[in-house]
């Protein structure tokens, strides 16, 4: 049934819908930040919080006191104790479009009544990890916490402790009595895929993505399980302090680098409107060769003073907001391209992709159909390409950046294939005599690649007797030489073999 516009709605319907919207929304923040096992993609959950927003907007007298407008996050898990936050841990209202940016710079000028004069912002990096806060007192870690529902979090002293770039001690002396630090755990790319890797052979849960992966190893029961993965942590903020300790935001950054905190080498300093808009565009160049997840750019007013003046609504600064990355697609490095062989002696070309996160799941290789496919884009290995996941399943390659660096030369589709018998491909021709896209390896059942997929087939395709033991109904057709022979075409699924070109 198709969603009414919120113009559209009635009162009845639109309180119907905000119910519905708030049990579903609550029911999705548990799995994300409880359980680290969400359920949908980050864009389908930013659709629910607009479409929430959109009929408040409407009805405001419809705002309950339990609508996600009003809360951040979900409340703590009961296996942790539970930590106040000196500061509330509020959200970021989010921006999905240059028209956003605009908006919210002229909110900030209207706010601030500065007419023309240009505004000075941050625009950092939005790290995809699990949020945590630090309280130092006299310059000593004494108590770390996870986000929880902004107000009260999850006591992970102990398991923070562990992560080697969060300072038990902050370095120098310049820093206040008290000061809560706050700021990202998250996992590398690298990092997370060596995680999962020894996870899989020791037959342990996998994680889908680094952002779950590193919110299910900071909050371990055992802080020595934590202690084995390879977390890391950017701060980009604070919370209670008992006294100011700079005037802007990027002075801020630079004494929490000097403090002994890692900090997103890719922040920037920018003036006005057309900086936000640059800073963007940069950052959304410079992602897929970070190593880490980012999904946004979050830009704030640098002087903290204006900050101040700005203030809060609800539950998000004034000052700030999350420009989102578009969910769907994402930008990595073509690394190489594989060949695949399946049973048929069809080939086809696979993308093999600097891991990147689309969609909320990790992508390292994306389907690039054909060859004729690979000319029509004229992919290059070493290319910065546009990637997405089709109905948000299938990966593949949309397009290349042209405006990155190229990679040295045109792919050579193979003519032969690599297996040791080097076999020479064949296109297929239709009944007319015309050529088709599909190319096949002509070793039939000498290539050993062909013979893999067929025994894979065959032992995929066998009924199971009662008693669990494989047997065929009927056993495949044998030619005079005692040879299996080739199926028709109608039957050729796809491949899973592969070798690097």
């Amino acid at each position: 049934m198709p969603e009414i516009a919120a113009a559209a709605l009635t009162e009845a319907e639109a309180l119907d819908e905000l119910t519905r919207l708030a049990d579903e929304i609550a029911a999705h923040d548990i799995r994300y930040h409880q359980q680290d096992a969400p359920t949908i993609s980050d864009a389908d959950y930013d659709a629910l919080k607009r479409r929430n927003s959109e009929i408040e907007a409407r009805f405001p007298h419809l705002v309950r006191d339990n609508s996600p407008s009003l809360r951040v996050g979900a409340a703590r898990s009961e296996q942790f104790s539970p930590v106040v936050h000196g500061t509330p841990m509020l959200s970021l209202d989010n921006a999905f479009s240059d028209e956003d940016a605009v908006e919210f710079d002229a909110r900030v000028r209207r706010f601030l009544r500065l007419d023309g004069t240009p505004i000075a912002y941050t625009a950092e990096p939005k790290i995809d990890g699990l949020s945590a806060s630090l309280r130092y007192e006299k310059g000593v870690l004494v108590q770390g916490a996870t986000r929880g529902d902004g107000r009260i979090g999850e006591d992970v002293t102990d398991n923070l402790r562990t992560l080697s770039e969060i300072p038990k001690r902050l370095a120098g002396s310049a820093w206040p009595d008290v000061i809560e630090v706050r700021g990202e755990v998250y996992l590398g790319h690298d990092e997370f895929t060596r995680l999962n890797a020894a996870a899989e052979a020791a037959g342990q849960k996998t994680y889908a993505n680094p952002r779950n992966a590193a919110a299910g190893s900071l909050r371990q029961i055992d802080p020595e399980i934590t202690a084995t993965r390879p977390l890391r942590f950017f701060a980009y903020a604070w919370g209670e302090l008992s006294a100011p300790f700079a005037e802007t935001q990027w002075e801020a950054l630079q004494l929490l680098k000097r403090w002994g905190f890692q900090t997103t080498p890719q922040s920037r300093r920018v003036e006005g409107l057309e900086g936000l808009l640059a800073a963007y565009r940069a950052l959304e160049a410079e992602r897929p060769k970070l190593g880490f997840d980012i999904d946004g750019v979050v830009y704030k007013v640098d002087r903290l003073d204006w900050q101040q003046r700005l203030g809060f609504v609800s539950r998000a600064p004034r000052w700030g907001i999350a420009r989102k990355f578009p969910a769907e697609q994402a930008r990595t490095i073509l690394e190489a391209i594989d060949i695949q062989v399946g049973r048929t002696g069809a080939v086809t070309p696979v993308a093999r992709l600097r891991p990147v996160t689309v969609g909320g799941v990790v992508v390292v290789n994306a389907t690039l159909h054909n060859a004729d496919e690979i000319e029509r884009k004229g992919l290059r290995i070493g290319d910065t390409v546009i990637l997405q996941r089709a109905g948000d399943v299938i990966p593949q390659i949309v397009s290349v950046v042209a405006d990155e660096p190229r990679g040295p030369e045109p792919y050579v589709f193979p003519t032969h294939c690599p297996c040791h018998l080097q076999t020479p491909l064949a296109r297929e021709t239709t009944a007319s005599g015309a050529e088709t896209v599909v190319r096949r390896c002509t070793g039939e059942f000498a290539c050993p690649f062909q013979r893999i997929e067929h025994l894979r087939h065959f032992v995929s395709a066998a009924p199971t007797t009662s008693r669990g033991s494989a047997r065929s109904s009927s056993p495949p057709s044998t030619s005079a030489a005692g040879s299996a022979s080739r199926p028709t075409s109608s039957s050729w699924p796809g491949t899973r073999r592969s070798w690097r070109n």
